[in-house]
């Protein structure tokens, strides 16, 4: 990446324009300026929802092969920009740059797979009396609030079916890592028609007028449940749509007859990636008593060899906690865990700059406790003992959280049983958090509501609209 300033602006109906004003943004990892990021207001995002209201019609009215070729284009221009993307990413998010290509080549998939879909008139019901035909008619205008940890990915995961299915969408990143997205704009602004995307950004303020604001007709939320409740309730007093993806809990359970060595590197990735600051990640370890010893004695060396740091260091393993509110969230975890468990790996807040917590393993730990009970969002695993496979599923079912959850086993049907017991909207087998833009990601209580991704989240960004002929 270059040396000079790096310079960003708002994109709104077609033109990159600055806020009122501008914030630092921090590179967590060092506690550094990387860049200003301009700020928004009230004014700003009304012109941006209008301009959106402006040209949805004709943007719904383009044939839907010239929308998906838009995203087409989009998916090959961010790989053109994929380098500069992906060091953007490492710099505001902290995840170590491969993992930051890996986030960029995602964006990249999903603009790839909406850009295939269609959206077929289906003939119902024909006979000489009456047809009944089926259509996928645009919501209109569409609010997307993004969260910190996977910015550009859980961008794109609304951004593209929306404008596929003949939406516009105004998008607000998070405050602390808006960059990549605002960068996205730079990308869109050539190839998409004037107010069909539009991105602001603030300090935070501005997510109830968006979500109120009478010309949006649906929110799409990735955050947490507090604030997904409060989106619901606000979105209920006009019937606006929501599809919120909001905390999660995410069980794994380790059945007796795992090959622990083997998968050990693959439980350490599952809990850890992006230091645990993703909803989708093991946050539970259910580890039956015959093998609990071995489990937790082969993640504490595993984890004793990563390296943590900088993630534009090519040795680095895990990077920092991305922000100094969710990084005084962690330490406070941290420090009820050793009261209520043992810690045998980790635990430690390194002095000097940066938001780091050492990637920690918690054993002799219960459910009960807030660090199983609740979501760390953080590098920190609780490691709970089990006797019989009832007793686990019925624990792990107990969360009012049910995003994902996993099964490990040799016996790959005995495994699929008990993920069909396991209340979650993902349960993965002998994975964890295997994600791909082509495949629905469905929430279940109280982490959320709707589908993302896959044709089923395109579905979510579209109405049903029957047509009935009597002949």
């Amino acid at each position: 990446m270059s040396s000079k300033p790096m310079n960003f602006k708002l994109l709104i109906d077609g033109s990159m324009i600055d806020g009122v004003a501008t914030v630092d943004i921090i590179n967590p990892a060092d506690e550094s300026v990387i860049a200003q990021s301009p700020v928004g207001d009230e004014a700003l995002l009304n012109r941006a929802v209008e301009a959106a209201r402006r040209a949805q019609p004709a943007w719904a009215a383009t044939p839907l092969a010239e929308r998906g070729d838009c995203l087409r284009q989009l998916g090959v221009a961010v790989a053109e920009q994929e380098a500069e993307i992906a060091q953007l990413l490492t710099l505001e998010v902290g995840r170590p740059l491969p993992l930051a290509h890996y986030e960029a080549q995602l964006v990249q998939k999903s603009c790839a797979f909406y850009s295939e879909q269609r959206l077929d008139m289906e003939v119902l019901h024909e006979d000489e009396a009456m047809t009944v035909t089926l259509l996928r008619v645009p919501l209109g205008v569409v609010a997307a609030i993004l969260p910190w940890n996977a910015p550009l990915y859980l961008a794109i995961n609304k951004l593209a079916p929306a404008v596929l299915a003949g939406n516009t969408i105004v998008l607000k990143p998070a405050p602390t890592s808006p960059l990549a997205t605002l960068k996205l704009g730079e990308l869109v602004r050539d190839i998409f028609p004037p107010g069909v995307v539009n991105i602001i950004t603030d300090r935070n303020e501005l997510g109830a007028a968006l979500v109120n604001h009478p010309a949006v007709n649906k929110v799409a939320f990735t955050g947490s449940t507090v604030t997904g409740q409060k989106i619901l309730e606000s979105a209920a007093k006009s019937m606006k749509k929501v599809t919120l993806e909001l905390s999660g809990n995410d069980a794994a359970i380790l059945l007796p007859d795992v090959d622990v060595a083997a998968i050990a590197p693959a439980i350490i990735f599952g809990a850890f990636f992006n230091s645990g600051q993703i909803c989708a990640v093991i946050k539970r370890l259910y580890v039956h008593e015959a093998i609990y010893e071995q489990v937790c004695e082969a993640l504490a060396a595993g984890l004793s060899q990563a390296v943590m740091g900088n993630g534009m260091d090519p040795d680095v393993m895990f990077g920092p906690i991305q922000n100094a509110a969710q990084f005084e969230k962690v330490k406070g975890f941290l420090e009820e865990a050793r009261q209520t468990g043992k810690i045998v790996c980790g635990g430690e807040v390194p002095p000097g700059k940066g938001y780091f917590v050492t990637p920690t393993l918690v054993r002799d730990i219960s459910d009960g406790s807030r660090l199983v009970d609740e979501e760390p969002f953080g590098p920190i695993l609780p490691i709970i003992k089990y006797r019989d496979i009832d007793d686990a599923v019925a624990r792990a079912n107990a969360s009012s959280f049910g995003l994902g959850a996993s099964v490990w086993s040799a016996d790959t049907a005995l495994a699929e049983q008990v993920a069909a017991r396991l209340e979650a909207g993902t349960v993965w087998v002998n994975q964890h958090c295997a994600i791909d833009p082509s495949i629905p990601f469905p929430t279940s209580k109280k982490s959320g509501m709707g589908v993302e991704a896959g044709r089923a989240g395109l579905l979510e960004y579209t109405n049903l609209k029957v047509v009935n002929v009597k002949k």
